[in-house]
């Protein structure tokens, strides 16, 4: 009698400067159900909160980076590990994520039917999204549709949709595919690296899904009275991000794998926020000279 292969995931969460309460919730849902390891960018305190995360039974490492060398980088060293481990499954979370019971069997799961009606090569899957702030579901996105370009059921499936962009917290990523695709983008540093991976992915014929199946409570962005970020049209950064929120979307207005649709929405999208900072914002001059640099520098990005 054959003996089956045990299937192995590895769970990724990158903190800076984490609120540990909320961070320890996350691991303590991760340990249930998956090994994971910590990956932390220069955070002060991390040492005084070291045996707290390492303490779980599933804990595979803390690694400590001597200065904070952004989210892409921290998301390939933790994808390199669990690959080196062997690992057919790699989730990525954010340190102050929040999941639904069951959240890791429910996304492989998911992945696994999604898989049975596919006619191409799925790249990786996305949870539900729900804003814990205001309890609104993000909806998963097409970009080359000018109608119904959000929760397009995926073929023949019920709980699963079409998407051209995952956001990286619960995101599933299948570990095979991975050296096709390409790690993700080190020098964006932090902000839309999501969007630019899964653009590649996309490009070299693999699909993106989004599922039903299991939801993660995640915030996008700062809290902010501001009436266009309340309505979700855009999300609220400080000054010093925004740099790199402007730089990376304005290189990838100029990658020929981006989706036009994308490309056409996004511009019009990023002068309007633009416009409403410089009109309604207190730091309005340090905005203007993140984004006016991070336009300038976009071009020297590969």
């Amino acid at each position: 009698m054959a003996i089956e292969e045990k299937i192995k995931s590895c769970a990724i969460v990158v903190t800076h400067k984490p609120d540990i309460t909320a961070l320890l919730k996350l691991l303590g849902q991760l340990n249930k159900e998956t090994d994971f390891i910590v990956i932390d960018n220069s955070s002060p305190e991390i040492d005084r909160l070291s045996e707290s995360i390492t303490v779980y039974e599933r804990s595979q490492k803390l690694l400590r980076l001597n200065n904070n060398q952004g989210l892409a980088k921290a998301l390939n060293i933790g994808i390199n590990f669990a690959l080196e481990n062997n690992s057919d499954y790699i989730f990525l979370f954010d340190q102050d994520s929040s999941l639904c019971d069951l959240f890791i069997s429910r996304m492989i799961a998911a992945y696994t039917e999604a898989n049975k009606f596919s006619k191409k090569e799925i790249a990786a899957v996305g949870p539900r999204i729900i804003n814990p702030q205001t309890m609104r579901q993000t909806p998963f996105k097409v970009f080359n549709r000018l109608v119904f370009r959000t929760d397009r059921l995926y073929a023949a499936s019920r709980m699963h949709f079409v998407a051209d962009f995952l956001i990286t917290s619960g995101t599933l990523l299948i570990a095979k595919h991975i050296g096709t695709i390409g790690s993700m983008k080190d020098n964006y540093f932090i902000d839309n690296i999501d969007l630019e991976w899964c653009f590649r992915a996309k490009s070299k014929g693999f699909d993106l899904i989004g599922t039903n199946e299991a939801l993660l409570y995640h915030a996008i962005g700062e809290r902010s009275p501001d009436p266009l970020v309340r309505a979700g049209i855009i999300a609220q950064h400080n000054p010093a991000r925004t740099y790199y929120s402007s730089r990376n979307r304005v290189h990838l207005y100029g990658a020929a794998y981006s989706p036009i649709g994308w490309k056409l929405r996004d511009i019009v999208r990023f002068f309007i926020k633009v416009v409403w900072l410089l009109i309604s914002s207190d730091d309005r001059k340090k905005y203007w000279q993140n984004i006016r640099s991070g336009i300038k520098d976009a071009k020297s990005l590969s």
